[in-house]
């Protein structure tokens, strides 16, 4: 595969979100990485515009649900409907079972709605009745949620962050950015426009040569030397070792979008923030950002 292909969808991207390539750029690394992506930030900011487009640029078949207080685990994997004609119960599959779910607010439901989703985003399957059923490769969850001070949210567990590999927010555009925006239009228009630039197979084949970028010795030396601060720090819990393997997937992929076979210290830095922060914002001495900043700060980069 290319590498101009990995620039046409960024470029492509770009004129869904305007003025935002830092928070694209991590989008499509943690696609790249086989990871779930979190987007969190208030209504109205692109969340969905960006999500949608990802969708339309992979060519992937995805859905996109809406998520209420009043949602089902079954409007989300699907139920066993009891056919008289043939006797006997015949599955019909949810909107899991394509390969890009969208899930729009997914703190607008309850948390036993939310946890529906946690076979299918760390195993990429699902277990029903006794029966498992094995999802579309490749599968991910590309999730929005609003802030927790908003009406009508309910916190995601740790369990369920702990799923998806990357959080980002978005933030509000620049002068520029929306001065643009506006006079094209609105973002939902341009988000039509888009054409599919890498196919499902493509993408898999990206993923493979990510994972062939190397990491040296002293690299991973430094990556474990900052999952340990987070795990001596005075927080609820420190980095898992799931956290361990999403630091390093992303930072593989962070390197490939820049054109490089191995990882260096940067690249942790990177991402380090996207990883980490929904993970260890538990903390009873700083809150997300603060946390990973101090992190960073405190373990120097190991040559």
């Amino acid at each position: 595969m290319s590498q101009s292909t990995i620039e046409t969808l960024l470029k492509q991207l770009a004129s869904v979100l305007l003025g935002k390539p830092e928070q694209i750029k991590l989008a499509v690394t943690c696609i790249l990485a086989k990871g779930h992506l979190l987007i969190e930030d208030l209504p109205g900011m692109g969340k969905t515009s960006l999500s949608q487009g990802i969708a339309s640029s992979l060519g992937m078949s995805y859905q996109r649900i809406q998520f209420t207080s009043d949602m089902l685990p079954a409007d989300i994997l699907g139920v066993s409907i009891y056919n008289k004609e043939q006797q006997q119960f015949v599955f019909h599959k949810g909107p899991v079972f394509n390969q890009m779910l969208l899930a729009d607010e997914i703190n607008r439901a309850s948390p036993k709605t939310q946890s529906a989703l946690l076979e299918a985003m760390a195993e990429q399957q699902i277990t029903l009745d006794g029966i498992t059923h094995h999802l579309s490769s490749p599968f991910f969850v590309i999730a929005t949620q609003n802030p927790l001070d908003q009406a009508g949210t309910f916190p995601l567990p740790e369990s369920q962050l702990d799923r998806f590999m990357m959080r980002i927010s978005i933030g509000y555009p620049s002068h520029e950015a929306e001065l643009a925006m506006l006079k094209t239009h609105t973002q939902a228009s341009k988000q039509a426009q888009l054409a599919q630039c890498i196919t499902p197979q493509e993408l898999l084949l990206l993923q493979q040569q990510v994972a062939q970028v190397a990491a040296s010795d002293a690299v991973l030396n430094y990556l474990i030397a900052l999952v340990d601060f987070s795990r001596q720090h005075d927080v609820a819990s420190g980095l898992s070792p799931r956290a361990s393997i999403a630091l390093l997937q992303a930072a593989k992929a962070w390197a490939f979008i820049h054109q490089r076979q191995y990882v260096v210290p940067e690249d942790i830095q990177a991402v380090f923030a996207s990883v980490a922060e929904h993970r260890i914002r538990s903390s009873s001495q700083f809150q997300g950002q603060a946390l990973s900043d101090t992190i960073l700060a405190s373990v120097n980069p190991i040559r």
